[in-house]
């Protein structure tokens, strides 16, 4: 029996070249491809960084509209 695992993907897999994180769900390019392999308490740990991470890509893209 298979469970699944929790995953931030919203299906946009578009890195940002300043940060180098997904612009969809803020993780970077090495915790997607780990992400399968990691252990449920690594996955939670990064998910937690995720909402600072994508409000950081907002108020930079924010910034640089403005600019």
């Amino acid at each position: 029996r298979q469970t699944s695992i929790e995953t931030p993907c919203l299906q946009v897999c578009v890195l940002d070249p300043g940060r180098n994180v997904c612009i969809g769900c803020g993780r970077t390019l090495d915790e997607i491809a780990r992400w399968i392999a990691l252990g449920d308490g690594e996955r939670r740990r990064i998910m937690a960084q995720l909402p600072e991470r994508l409000a950081a890509l907002r108020n930079a893209a924010a910034a640089a509209a403005t600019a």
